[in-house]
């Protein structure tokens, strides 16, 4: 089965894709640093490294010398700032012109499938997009072209940890075909943890690898704040006030807001959203469960569920690698799933 991703990024749906049996033939993105280390990790992929608007149905059936209605598979997940809740204050304001640029993208993807018409679509986002009416016109245009289109069939959110990703991430997802719905995968009845994730990782800066060996820069007063968390789970409200940062408390009185910032993660537990900030404390519960320490960037893969061997490219730094992994797809939702869109083309005679 041939498949095309789109809004690549780093490459975590095209790994998904390959380990559920795709030849993925083609990718788009525009991200510089995320395009070198997808190109890293797949080097026989064609990739078009420019903006999505420049690229046209009719140019990638000529560079891939494929017919329209020839891929069985066109995949992607256009830029979500603008429909997450974290960047609009859980819903509090709206999303700003920017953003709403990078929402309409939505339509760019659908654009190539009325350009390319592949046998199957999957469309990946967060949450937001499932309650905004760009969704309603996408699925409006793809009844319009042939494919099953019913809300409640081919669009679902689902929490990543039941598929084997050892990370608490709720994503919208979308599979249809052109001749029937596509049965989502079902939930596992085992999550895999943090412990099971870290298994077998070298000692953090002593283990060879760049990515789990990057040296972790921080301020006296940041190490005193992180030795003090209890391990296991423990979190910044178990810190006396004096401890915590400014910010965190008024009038002598702790502030309730962002309470995961400063938390340490729980070995037998899944952890929580891997963000763009994914190696700062500041940014969220990703202390290491007993080591005084942020997570490593490698660790950050892992719980992203990348293979433990993927490379990233470092010409932004470290906090360029936290961004990528952050962004990315975790390959082994997108493999769950994927499965079940080659079964539906079996089932409905179109490979």
């Amino acid at each position: 089965m041939k498949a095309i991703d789109l809004f690549c990024g780093c490459g975590g749906l095209t790994v998904g894709l390959v380990n559920a049996g795709y030849e993925v033939v083609g990718a788009v993105d525009n991200e510089k640093v995320a395009v070198k280390t997808y190109v890293q990790n797949h080097p026989l992929v064609k990739v078009w490294d420019e903006d999505i608007t420049n690229v046209t149905g009719a140019r990638i059936c000529e560079d891939l010398n494929i017919v329209p209605g020839e891929l069985d598979l066109l995949a992607g997940c256009p830029p979500c700032q603008g429909f997450s809740r974290l960047s609009t204050l859980n819903g509090s304001k709206a999303a700003d012109e920017e953003q709403q640029l990078k929402n309409d993208l939505v339509f760019q993807f659908m654009r190539l499938v009325r350009e390319l018409r592949p046998k199957a679509v999957m469309m990946e986002n967060v949450p937001g997009l499932f309650k905004d009416a760009r969704l309603d016109k996408v699925l409006e245009e793809l009844g319009a072209l042939g494919y099953h289109n019913d809300k409640a069939a081919v669009v679902k959110v689902l929490n990543v940890a039941d598929y084997g990703v050892p990370q608490r991430r709720k994503r919208m997802i979308l599979m249809t075909t052109q001749a029937g719905p596509v049965s989502f995968a079902k939930p596992l009845n085992v999550r895999r943890t943090v412990r099971n994730t870290f298994e077998g990782l070298g000692i953090a800066g002593q283990s060879g690898d760049k990515l789990h060996d990057m040296p972790d820069f921080r301020t006296e007063a940041m190490l005193a704040r992180i030795r003090a968390v209890p391990e296991d789970g423990g979190s910044r409200t178990d810190l006396p006030l004096d401890q915590q940062c400014a910010c965190h408390v008024k009038d002598g009185i702790e502030r309730k807001m962002f309470r995961d910032v400063y938390g340490r993660m729980k070995w037998d537990d899944v952890s929580p959203t891997m963000t763009s900030g994914c190696n700062n404390p500041s940014k969220g519960r990703f202390i290491h469960p007993t080591e005084h320490r942020a997570i490593t960037l490698r660790e950050a893969a892992l719980l992203q569920s990348f293979p433990p061997d993927y490379s990233f490219c470092f010409d932004r730094g470290k906090a360029g690698v936290a961004l990528m992994i952050g962004n990315a797809l975790p390959p082994v939702f997108i493999e769950a799933q994927a499965v079940q869109i080659g079964a539906a083309l079996q089932q409905h005679n179109l490979l």
